[in-house]
Formats: C-alpha cells, structure tokens, sequence
C-alpha cells in the first residue's frame, strides 16, 4: 500500500501545481484528476517510474475497448502525457511512458447530401410560391438555386455582386460577381483564391427574375442579393430563410446552405466521374478533400444496387 500512497501523492502533487502555479480553473483540474485517478486505478502497485510504455499501451486499449469515443481516449492520453512531463522534472524519470501511444483514429464523417429529388424540389418553384411574386420570394428563388448550381460557400454567395465593381476610394473591389453574359459567377474562396465557376439554367432563370425586380440597395452597393431592409444579406439570414423553406416544401432534413453545397458535389459526381473538375468548382486547394464526395458516390452505387439487383444482400 506504501507504493499506492505515493503514487496518490505525486498526483496530489501535481494538481495542486495545476491549480496554484497555472492557475487552471476548477472545472479543468477536476478533468485532470478524473484522467490521472483513472490511470492509478490501471497501475496498481507500480511505482510512476517504474511503469513501462507497455502498460500505458494496454490500458489506452482497453479504453477503445470498454466503448469510449477516440476524442475521449485523446484527452486522457494528454493528460497522462503532462503529468509525466511534470513528473520527469521531479524525479529521475528516463522516458515518458505515454509518449508514442496514439488515441484510435476518429471515423471521419461523411457531408450530408440531399437526394436528386429533394435537391430538385427544393430549388425548383412550388405550389407554396404559386401567385407569390413577392421580392423576398423571388431573392430566395434566386439564392437557393444558385446555391445548388454552382456549390458556392454561403459566404461567397453574400459577398456576390451583380457585377463586377472597380475599387471605391477605400479601396474595395467586388469579392465575387455575376457574369450573365458566360454564364458563371466569379468568386473569392479560401486563401483569397478567385474562380469561375459555371451557373445553371435554372439558376439563371431565377437569377433574371430577380435582377428584373431587384431594388436599389440602401447603401447605393452593388450587392446581388438583399434583405428586406435592402442591405447585402448575410449569412445568417440566407441560413434561416433556406430552413424555413424547406420546412415548408417538406424536405426530411436539417437543411443549411453547405447542404446544398455537398448536394451539388455529389450529384455533379455521380454523373461525371470527374473528380478533378468538381475540386476546381468547389474550390478545394487539396483533392484529398474532395474524394471525400467518391464515399457518398459509393453509398448511392451500393443503395441502388441493393435495391436492384436480385441477389443484394439486403433482399
């Protein structure tokens, strides 16, 4: 029980230097204790300086074991990992044991996509719209097409222009702007990097209707779209009208505009097979990020097929 007693005691040790000397709150150093009593009641009679990277490798597995998520099983590695830099300035501790051992790798999820169907009715005018000729309503039409067609980031749709305007006198030019006359739109992604990116027929029909209607805006700026106060819409308004309106066409999920963003990629995917045409529309630096869509290109290959073919496995 001697060895238990000093081990309890290097670990007292330590959180009081936790909450004395870096002054860390409460709530962060009961975290700590919680992590590091956890790897006491693992140890048992073995001294700190005397636990091998072996047992620390153990116990990390039994953690993946008992069902604990792999950002859980990182935390409690880190702390482990402080505790015995702390300690090998203490005592003649010749290697920290933690060092090496790795939480298990975290499942990456998959971006959520919209069915070709649902995309479709989303974007495409219903019978809630029938006789609704309203601003907002043909502004929404507009933006929400445009989203579906051309896969942009919700900030490079508000930051469009409806054409492109030289720098003012403090020194702003248009980030992003509609070019009817090609067919595109032109737009500042990550890293300020400009692209083209193609526009839709539907997009510009709904586009035309808009620009047809669309009033000055308030502050004289050339902003494509407009809230009802006619200033550029923001993100966060452009979010809320697109979740309320697919509440009201019925649409089973929780939809934002990154949603129709994943929508276009995958569907533009799935009936292209160009993986590198879909990075430079979507903008991506890497095409590691893009390869993400092939999962969700497989996905719907493996769902038609099981409702295909007579011996799927799910029949």
């Amino acid at each position: 029980m001697t060895t238990a007693r000093s081990n309890s005691a290097w670990l007292d040790a330590y959180l009081l230097q936790l909450r004395v000397q870096r002054k860390l709150s409460p709530h962060t150093v009961d975290a700590y204790r919680r992590d590091l009593h956890e790897l006491l009641a693992f140890s048992g009679e073995t001294p700190w300086q005397a636990l091998p990277h072996s047992e620390v490798r153990r116990h990390a597995f039994k953690l993946h074991a008992s069902g604990l998520t792999p950002r859980t099983i990182a935390r409690k590695l880190s702390s482990w990992r402080g505790f015995f830099n702390w300690l090998s300035s203490e005592t003649s501790l010749d290697a920290n044991p933690v060092d090496g051992v790795r939480a298990p790798k975290r499942a990456k999820s998959l971006p959520k996509a919209l069915s070709v169907d649902d995309a479709v009715h989303l974007v495409a005018p219903g019978q809630h719209q029938q006789g609704g000729q309203e601003l907002e309503q043909l502004c929404d039409r507009a933006m929400f097409e445009l989203l579906y067609s051309s896969g942009l980031r919700v900030s490079e749709l508000t930051s469009l222009d409806t054409h492109f305007c030289k720098a003012d006198a403090s020194g702003d030019a248009s980030l992003g702007w509609l070019d009817l006359a090609n067919f595109e739109v032109v737009v500042t992604g990550k890293g300020n990097k400009m692209r083209k990116v193609p526009v839709g027929k539907g997009a510009l029909v709904a586009l035309s209707a808009w620009l047809a209607v669309r009033p000055p805006a308030r502050d004289g700026s050339a902003a494509l779209f407009l809230s009802t106060r006619g200033t550029r819409i923001s993100p966060r308004v452009l979010q809320l009208r697109l979740k309320k309106h697919a509440l009201a066409t019925g649409i089973p999920a929780n939809v934002h505009p990154h949603v129709l963003r994943h929508s276009f990629a995958s569907h533009l995917l799935q009936s292209s097979g160009d993986l590198r045409a879909v990075q430079e529309m979507l903008g991506h630096a890497s095409i590691t990020s893009t390869q993400v869509y092939t999962a969700l290109d497989f996905q719907h290959l493996s769902a038609v097929y099981d409702k295909a073919h007579p011996r799927a496995r799910s029949k």
